[in-house]
């Protein structure tokens, strides 16, 4: 009934919902977790650990269990047992059904349904994670993406590392400056950093210096960022306007559908919005121009051939210039700056439209959960969510993995 390897039953007691089953270890050999193995018997002691419930009621083994001296490791070390992990509590099985559930729901709602601690919960978790998060997903990347996300109140912030190529979620770290994103190039080593041609990311500053320190990557600014940009000239024209007494004289609500107009796509306009723009085209008014040329960088990145990028945008730089709209001249000296990495990103066709929708699921992780007490707890249930671990039931059985068949 237990299904558990090398071992036997010598004694059931039931009582207060608990069964209790003593065991007994059948292998005489003792196993390292480094891999040595020995007969000698350093120590001995006794534990338990939670297994899957059975009629209802909590089931726990209990047995003894021994310690050698390991001569590889030099240390003195508990054995490892097929049916829990080192230094776990709880059976592998039962571990997989905590990790299975809590891709699906709160730990709060799986302690409450599998009657263990919110925190056995949050330490199951870390083990499963730190058991199939391996090294190897670092292997082959040529593409990344970088973003910071809020977790909590107080500027507390996670940069987030997702892989452009399959979008999983590469790796999580606390902060959201240079020597955070730094620890993540460090963790990669400068073989892999190598390999790295591109890497998408905002229009902030600690981001690129640290990957143009640890990496000879093309940096690809991501064209939501430039395009905001572009939205606060076009508002900043208004009031501008204004002032400077060239614009139309505007009423309220006039004002507010002007301005929910700019920051839109010509096909999403309402039938008010796209009056009070025929308006301004009428008048050829600067606010009316200043769009213009907004919808215009947008083109930018609609363009069906990319190598047409680079002239393009000097085309635009020249037309904002000649504007002679305030806001727009200072904007396009912000995309002068930044020239090299907005064509980039044309010509790769890179964006963080993946971590936008990491970013998502990361936050809906964090409402689920009603929000976590540090990012010590919330990163491993991102890695459970967002970087592809595959989680399956205990009576499930295990993938069957056959090697392709050798051609002629």
């Amino acid at each position: 009934m237990l299904a558990l390897p090398a071992l036997t039953v010598t004694k059931v007691t039931v009582g207060n919902s608990t069964v209790i089953l003593d065991i007994r270890y059948t292998r005489q050999l003792l196993r390292c977790p480094c891999g040595w193995s020995t007969r000698a018997v350093h120590s001995r002691s006794t534990r338990r650990w939670r297994h899957l419930d059975c009629f209802g009621m909590k089931t726990v083994l209990q047995g003894e269990i021994r310690r050698l001296s390991c001569r590889a490791c030099g240390r003195v070390v508990t054995e490892e047992i097929p049916w829990a992990r080192t230094r776990a509590r709880h059976t592998i099985a039962f571990e997989q059904l905590v990790a299975w559930w809590t891709q699906r729901s709160d730990r709060t709602t799986v302690a409450t349904a599998l009657r263990v601690q919110w925190k056995s919960v949050t330490a199951i978790i870390s083990r499963v994670v730190a058991e199939q998060l391996t090294d190897a997903r670092f292997d082959g990347l040529t593409r990344l993406g970088v973003d910071e996300i809020s977790h909590a109140k107080g500027h507390r912030f996670l940069t987030v590392v997702v892989d452009q190529t399959s979008g999983a979620t590469l790796w999580v770290g606390e902060g959201k400056n240079a020597a955070t994103l730094g620890t993540f190039y460090e963790l990669l080593g400068p073989e892999r950093c190598e390999r790295i041609e591109a890497v998408s990311m905002d229009m902030a500053y600690a981001y690129p210096a640290a990957t143009r320190k640890a990496t000879n990557a093309t940096i690809c600014w991501d064209p939501f960022h430039v395009v905001m940009h572009l939205n606060k000239a076009v508002t900043a024209t208004i009031r501008w306007s204004k002032l400077t007494k060239t614009g139309l004289p505007l009423s309220g609500d006039e004002a507010r559908d002007l301005r929910r107009a700019l920051l839109k796509k010509p096909s999403d306009h309402t039938d008010t919005q796209a009056a009070v723009l025929k308006r301004h085209q009428r008048s050829h008014h600067a606010i009316w121009r200043a769009q213009q040329l907004k919808e215009r960088f947008r083109g930018l990145y609609q363009l069906d051939n990319p190598t047409h990028a680079t002239a393009y945008l000097e085309r635009w730089l020249a037309s904002a210039c000649r504007s002679q709209i305030r806001p727009m001249v200072k904007v396009s000296q912000l995309v002068r700056d930044h020239k090299e990495g907005i064509i980039a990103s044309v010509e790769l066709g890179l964006s963080n439209s993946r971590l936008e929708g990491t970013n998502s699921k990361i936050r809906l992780l964090n409402h689920r959960g009603y929000g976590h007490h540090s990012a010590n707890t919330f990163i491993p249930i991102i890695y459970l969510a967002c970087a592809g671990i595959t989680t399956r039931l205990p009576w499930e059985p295990k993938p069957i993995v056959t090697s392709p068949r050798p051609t002629a």
